[in-house]
């Protein structure tokens, strides 16, 4: 186990509740989802930052909640990288001051992106610049592209930095091209896009003790139902409070017993406590094996003694690696 650094910056997040964000007027905005905030996100934090530098002025993210799709595509489920708590808490590491977080309904829906420009972007966050990438679109039915709001700005009197698209490799880094890495227990190539391990956080709760009668006692956490990492065994490194812990966790429906909802069970080497109704953080550092279904509970036992082998291995090849979050 290893001591947890903490983020000393101070973050301000202003929500979309009044006119006034606080310290955060005047900043230049680095605008978007920032969903699981991605190396791709992170070129358009950067350029961001360093405008915000010369202008002697803060840094904050613009961003939404809910995701816009979710608004806009409800029967479709959506499977986000992070929570809105995560992103602050992962935005809270990147330099930037802080974040306006922006209710996305029906009335922002319905803005135009002159309006989006003009009445919030100037008129009510007086933004000092912005930074934005390639692909953005905002306003109703997405109208406003990155090249018409540098156009709007150089008349309106900010500049407006349009971020170039990020390969890795050859890949795309976007939040769906980590979705679809995620999807098929890719767990490593996931980090390689995302800069730092995929994570969840999450409450523990009671599950059916069976990892207990089993000699592999389990944190349960469950998931957002759209979550759409692929079932299987995974070496994890979690976070309690200021402490780091390495183990093997499964997520799936445990088609052994029950084949019931989706779980994640977290087996934590070298801990003995409780840990119910305590919020966890789980980072996903390499993959072992798919969920399978066993002839026999021996049988089941034995691979488990084999898949935290596994996970040791694995955890010890990663070094330290786990995100880095601060605190909001």
């Amino acid at each position: 186990m290893n001591e947890v650094s903490k983020n000393a910056n101070t973050f301000h997040v202003a929500g979309d509740g009044s006119l006034d964000i606080g310290p955060l007027h005047g900043a230049v905005v680095a605008i978007g989802n920032f969903d699981g905030v991605h190396r791709g996100h992170r070129a358009v934090i950067g350029a961001a930052l360093s405008r915000a530098r010369g202008l002697n002025r803060k840094a904050a993210a613009l961003t939404f909640s809910p995701h816009p799709r979710l608004f806009l595509r409800p029967q479709d489920a959506l499977f986000q990288l992070s929570s809105e708590r995560d992103k602050m808490r992962l935005l809270a590491t990147t330099g930037l001051d802080g974040a306006i977080v922006m209710k996305f309904d029906a009335q922002l829906a319905a803005t135009s992106a002159e309006d989006f420009i003009e009445k919030i972007l100037v008129g009510r966050f007086g933004i000092g610049g912005a930074a934005i990438g390639f692909d953005f679109h905002f306003g109703h039915k997405r109208a406003g592209s990155p090249e018409y709001l540098a156009e709007q700005g150089a008349r309106l009197g900010f500049a407006v930095d349009i971020v170039a698209p990020l390969e890795d490799e050859g890949r795309p880094v976007s939040s769906g091209a980590v979705r679809a890495a995620l999807a098929k227990g890719r767990v490593v190539e996931a980090a390689e896009l995302l800069g730092a391990p995929w994570f969840v956080s999450g409450e523990v709760i009671h599950g059916e003790k069976r990892g207990r009668e089993l000699g592999f006692p389990t944190a349960n956490i469950k998931l957002d139902p759209a979550c759409g990492l692929k079932h299987g065994i995974y070496a994890v490194r979690v976070a309690i409070d200021d402490v780091r812990y390495d183990g093997v966790a499964s997520f799936g429906v445990r088609p052994t017993f029950d084949d019931g909802a989706p779980l994640l069970e977290v087996f934590l080497f070298d801990f003995d406590g409780d840990l119910y109704g305590q919020r966890i953080d789980v980072a996903f550092i390499g993959w072992i094996r798919p969920e399978r279904k066993f002839s026999s509970v021996d049988a089941l036992k034995r691979h488990m003694q084999t898949d935290a082998s596994q996970a040791r291995d694995a955890l010890k090849r990663a070094g330290k690696a786990f995100p880095l979050l601060g605190e909001i």
